[in-house]
């Protein structure tokens, strides 16, 4: 483990009290993701620290890239289960606790797969949500995205009762409209069942754990900088919004788990990291010590790729920060940890 995750790590245990959890059994979806595993090795990292046990259960569909994330951690440490979420066995499992993290996140596949992306969402969901209701379950988190509020124009804060105006003509459309299908499912399996669910709109997140061959902006950013490349844009770079580090958007979602209030949804950003796109690359090219530019291509068929319309979401975490969290990493701070962790 390297001494910036130890860092991380440390971090995490200071602000998250992992004690309530000890002798629970704690469910993670997306398990090998960025977010789902960087909240896995903080609580086995916690039950080495201390000698205690934290049951935890990583739904995964790939066992040999599972071990390969999870590589300093033994079978006695991790217990891997080995499922689509779509068709897992909702008898075989219970749990205390449970973070459902698994999601499509290539924005490629919004466009290519757009079917495959709602179904796997809402399905997905369903299938937690029941396992959380058999289990009589103490928490239950859904990993949802800023991307529910559609495309906000102005730079107005944006609180969680903000209305969205999704155009549902849109295929791209399927990413966000199926999350926000997900976060009423979890507050209708909330008012019908009791089942204590509650949703984080996380913006976007990086840091620590981001692979060199990672496809998003901000590793790309990244690399450029590593290189000596110029950052290439492919718009303007208008869209503004906000950014969170991968420890920070851990110790948002377990104080939601464990404080938060069920059928509510809360915001996870740094406020303080708001800006736009051709801003953020502009900051970032300085972290190259040599000097690189930031060059404009437009391309003028950008629907192939994906990209969100042009928006500026500037989230409002007062209600996040109400548990008693707040973040603690800016935006090159987040860049040069990232950075120094990313190995080709």
């Amino acid at each position: 483990m390297n001494d910036i995750l130890k860092q991380d790590i440390e971090f995490i245990h200071k602000q998250v009290d992992f004690s309530r959890l000890e002798n629970k059994t704690v469910l993670v979806t997306g398990a090998t993701g960025l977010i789902g595993s960087s909240i896995i090795i903080s609580m086995l990292e916690w039950n080495r620290k201390n000698d205690k046990k934290i049951n935890v259960i990583a739904v995964v569909r790939n066992t040999e890239k599972a071990k390969k994330v999870f590589s300093d951690y033994s079978d006695d440490e991790i217990n891997y289960l080995v499922a689509d979420i779509c068709s897992i066995n909702i008898d075989a499992i219970s749990a205390d606790y449970i973070i459902h993290g698994a999601s499509q996140t290539s924005s490629k596949a919004f466009v290519n797969e757009p079917v495959e992306t709602i179904m796997t969402a809402i399905q997905g969901t369903k299938n937690m949500l029941d396992i959380a209701r058999k289990s009589s379950c103490s928490g239950f988190v859904y990993l949802s995205s800023m991307e529910v509020y559609g495309t906000p124009l102005t730079d107005e804060k944006i609180y969680e009762d903000r209305p969205s105006n999704l155009n549902v003509m849109e295929v791209r459309t399927c990413y966000p409209e199926s999350k926000r299908m997900c976060e009423n499912l979890c507050v209708s399996y909330s008012s019908e069942y009791d089942v204590p669910a509650k949703v984080v709109r996380l913006t976007q997140t990086f840091g620590t754990g981001v692979q060199y061959n990672d496809g998003r902006v901000f590793a790309e950013f990244a690399r450029c900088v590593v290189e000596g490349r110029n950052i290439v844009l492919k718009t303007k770079g208008e869209t503004k919004r906000n950014y969170l580090y991968t420890a920070d958007a851990v110790t948002a979602i377990l104080t939601i788990l464990l404080d938060g209030e069920p059928a509510n949804a809360y915001n996870a950003a740094n406020e303080e990291t708001y800006c736009s796109i051709y801003e953020m690359a502009c900051e970032v090219a300085k972290l190259n010590e040599k000097g690189i530019e930031v060059v404009i291509e437009e391309n003028n068929d950008l629907s192939k790729f994906g990209y969100a319309p042009t928006l500026k979401m500037n989230l409002s975490t007062d209600k996040l920060k109400a548990l008693g969290w707040k973040p603690a990493y800016k935006l090159l701070d987040m860049y040069s940890r990232m950075i120094k962790t990313m190995v080709k």
